[in-house]
């Protein structure tokens, strides 16, 4: 069996080769998560960038806790297929030059970070990986935060979390000569630039460096924390994509990722150094992230968070099974019906957004069938992601008098959801405050205020009318019936 490596690629037929020879490319960006959504996103834009203008654009991808012995004996390289109803597209990319374990290879991480060459470092780390209290700041006493602030007294620490490696290694970068850097968050939370800017800022304050003070006026700057989304669907990859993959090319591919043809990449204009032209593969650099961001967090992320709950007790394993209900697609339309007041107008962003269009490409995207996008998956992490994908709309909905009935039914899915027992495979870092709750069932209200207080939605677990609303769909839910 041939393994997809540089030796294969003069074998592959042109229309499945990168769009560059990577060979040619040179380390200029740093990126933390070697996950399938930064190769099938980031990774493909910066190659199209480096392939347009003749920029050498290669990132250095590190993974915090993921072995990197599949990437490295690719030689980095793997194939991303643009999956479709009626056919696929495979080709190979080759924009990672190099994989390092944020831990193991902690000497090399700090070399590049602390290099001019390298001008952007970004990130796909999920809400979890920023170590956030409900209210945004750092969580000091969080586990691996705590150890990694203690560690900062040491001349070499060793550092287990993201924020605490890349804040040592900005601190190192001001200590080498201060060459502007772009930071670029692009995980889904709102004003993820700003939260991670924070999330390092506090990290910083908090250490044990003698030089924190002038670190810190350095941070305000010489480094750029712009605002972005992204928005591409990139399934867990299973057996058969892997098939799939080998079919296509001619060579084994144990890294290869799926995703949907559609994708989207809007970028703040706040860089401070150079970038790689993402532009020119269509990624939009706007003076402000927020409309679309909101757009994308409270229609595609939060409809995508209530059908993996209510798909879940339905039965459904993905989204396409869902969407082959006969309530899948109204939940959509009126998810997005009863959402849209919340959101930007279509002035707000120039006439950039289009909140009706959207939610009609949504019904489309998630209606493929070639798409495998396991419930559990999107579920996962629910006590993150709910906060920003679901609680503003409703506190701005019901502070307007406006009924909010999807909301309060998807609300309901994720109450089912947490019961011990029936987490359809999903999993939650607070998993063992969640089960909690369900100690005393007696009274479906009470425990409703429950868990919303364990997500930090104090003010909205003191709502009677709330929790009552979301307690009498719960006997619902747990027969598999789905009342929009």
């Amino acid at each position: 069996m041939t393994i997809l490596n540089h030796a294969a690629l003069a074998g592959l037929a042109p229309a499945r080769r990168p769009l560059v020879d990577p060979r040619d490319l040179r380390p200029r960006i740093v990126h933390f998560g070697l996950g399938a959504f930064h190769r099938a996103h980031q990774a493909v834009y910066t190659e199209a960038a480096a392939a347009r203008t003749g920029e050498p654009w290669g990132i250095v991808a590190v993974a915090p806790r993921s072995s990197v012995a599949p990437m490295r004996a690719q030689n980095c390289l793997y194939s991303v297929t643009d999956v479709a109803p009626d056919a696929g597209a495979t080709r190979v990319i080759g924009a990672v030059v190099e994989a390092l374990n944020m831990r193991a290879d902690a000497a090399r991480l700090t070399e590049l970070l602390r290099s001019p060459e390298i001008t952007t470092v970004t990130l796909t780390v999920t809400e979890k990986g920023y170590s956030r209290r409900p209210d945004g700041g750092l969580d000091a006493a969080a586990p691996g935060v705590d150890d990694d602030l203690a560690a900062t007294a040491a001349a070499d620490p060793d550092l287990v979390t993201v924020v605490g490696r890349l804040s040592a290694g900005l601190a190192a970068r001001f200590r080498a000569g201060g060459a502007p850097v772009d930071v670029v968050s692009c995980d889904n939370t709102a004003g993820n630039g700003a939260a991670l800017a924070r999330a390092v800022r506090e990290f910083v304050e908090a250490s044990a460096w003698s030089d924190r003070d002038p670190v810190l006026d350095w941070l305000g700057t010489s480094v750029g924390f712009p605002d972005t989304i992204v928005d591409r669907i990139v399934p867990a990859t299973t057996s058969v994509d892997r098939d799939g993959a080998e079919a296509a090319l001619g060579v084994r591919d144990e890294m290869a990722v799926v995703g949907e043809p559609y994708r989207q990449w809007v970028l703040q204009d706040a860089f401070v150094a150079a970038r790689p032209r993402w532009e020119v593969d269509d990624a939009l650099v706007v003076p402000d992230v927020a409309p679309y961001q909101l757009m994308k967090l409270r229609l595609l992320n939060g409809s995508h968070s209530a059908m993996a709950y209510l798909g879940a007790a339905a039965g459904c394993t993905t989204v396409a099974d869902v969407l082959a209900t006969e309530w899948g697609e109204p939940l959509v339309r009126a998810f997005g019906a009863e959402v849209v007041p919340t959101l930007p107008t279509e002035s707000d962003s120039g006439g950039g957004l289009d909140a009706g269009r959207y939610v009609d490409d949504l019904v489309a995207r998630f209606r493929n069938p070639a798409m495998h996008h396991l419930l559990r998956q999107i579920g996962s992490d629910g006590s993150l992601k709910i906060p920003e994908r679901w609680f503003p709309a409703l506190r701005d909905l019901r502070a307007a008098s406006v009924a909010t009935p999807v909301l309060e039914l998807a609300l309901a899915g994720w109450v089912s959801a947490t019961q011990p027992g029936a987490t359809h495979g999903m999993t939650d870092p607070a998993a063992a405050a969640l089960n909690r709750c369900w100690t005393d069932t007696s009274d479906p209200k009470a425990l409703v205020g429950a868990l919303l207080r364990t997500v930090g939605a104090d003010d909205l677990a003191e709502q009677a009318d709330l929790t009552a609303s979301v307690a009498t769909r719960l006997p619902a839910l747990r027969a598999g019936q789905i009342d929009l």
